[in-house]
């Protein structure tokens, strides 16, 4: 059955995806933008993961006593070091997905 036969087949119902049985992409809908790379949210998170996964745990490791000049104890800064990188990202994930949002509504 083919997608002109097909009454329900249309833009509106599948987003313009049609699938054939061999397995070959037929789309039919408008033509989306291209990506224009990772754009400033994508190096936002990249720098974001390399201080969580490379900077902070290199600072524990390395310099153990290193917020001790802040007041913080050694445990403390077991505590306090880990919170930094969950501040980061949930921080980089509500910006990163109101930009996106915001960006579908322009549209």
């Amino acid at each position: 059955m083919s997608a002109e036969s097909d009454p329900d087949s249309g833009p509106g119902t599948d987003g313009g995806y049609v699938h054939t049985p061999d397995g070959e992409r037929v789309d039919t809908g408008p033509d989306e933008p291209a990506a224009d790379g990772f754009g400033r949210q994508g190096w936002a998170l990249t720098a974001a993961l390399i201080v969580c996964v490379l900077v902070i745990p290199g600072i524990i490791y390395a310099y153990p006593y290193a917020a001790g000049s802040f007041g913080l104890s050694f445990f403390g800064t077991y505590l306090v070091l880990p919170l930094i990188p969950a501040v980061l990202l949930g921080l980089i994930a509500v910006w990163s997905m109101t930009a996106a949002t915001a960006a579908d509504g322009d549209r």
